[in-house]
């Protein structure tokens, strides 16, 4: 399989089982036992799923949860002592995806785990044909069209186009974006080369560029595609 799990566990029996059960299942696993060890692994191991439990010694795991669900949607399972229906609605409101109470099988986590992966799957799953009024994207072909017409795009403008649809209706700051146009730190920060392709983006597909429509600019921060109606 090869999916990575963070396991953020306090007790150390129940990390170390889970740790060797999870790796006999195929995924690769990081483990931490207080929150401010389980978020800086967030940062550096980039986990596809957390196993987060409710009581850890530092920060209560609805604190861990509602910092992680800032800046991921990733499916979380909260794994916790309690089992008073109190805590599983403070855990589904603050971004919990599922919710397991100690003492448990294993087989059924397991199977929990496979389910959430199974549906960040389907959820992640890019569509070939995006509509977004008069813009068309086609993923397979990387083409575009406005008003049923084609636009001829240059690499790192459909890049950039794609990137913004992906995150339709979220704010990327210039550095995020920067990163991953230019990978390879190719790019100065003060080079003003991601509003030339921004603006020669907006003369091809906003209807008026001066007043653009999709591509909005938030200035001191960044640039949000705005979808409106599809």
């Amino acid at each position: 399989m090869g999916e990575k799990i963070l396991v953020i566990e306090d007790d150390a029996d129940i990390m170390t089982i889970l740790k060797d059960q999870l790796e006999l299942d195929g995924y690769k696993v990081a483990c931490a036992s207080t929150g401010k060890a389980g978020l800086a692994l967030f940062n550096q191991f980039q986990p596809h799923l957390i196993i987060l439990d409710l009581n850890l010694p530092d920060f209560d795991g609805i604190n861990i949860c509602k910092k992680i669900r800032r800046s991921s949607d990733l499916p979380i399972i909260m794994l916790t002592a309690r089992d008073g229906l109190s805590d599983k609605i403070r855990g589904f409101e603050h971004g919990a995806d599922d919710y397991i109470v100690k003492p448990f099988e294993y087989l059924e986590l397991a199977a929990r785990i496979r389910a959430c992966l199974k549906r960040r799957q389907i959820n992640a799953a890019p569509k070939s044909r995006l509509a977004f009024g008069p813009l068309v994207i086609n993923s397979r072909k990387r083409s575009v069209e406005v008003n049923g017409q084609p636009v001829r795009l240059t690499k790192k403008e459909y890049d950039l186009l794609e990137l913004f649809t992906s995150h339709a209706g979220e704010i990327l700051k210039r550095n995020y974006i920067c990163k991953q146009l230019w990978p390879e730190d190719e790019i100065y920060p003060w080079s003003r080369a991601l509003d030339v392709h921004i603006r020669r983006l907006r003369k091809k597909i906003e209807p008026d560029p001066d007043h653009p429509r999709f591509i909005l600019t938030h200035p001191g921060v960044g640039y949000r595609f705005e979808p409106g109606e599809e």
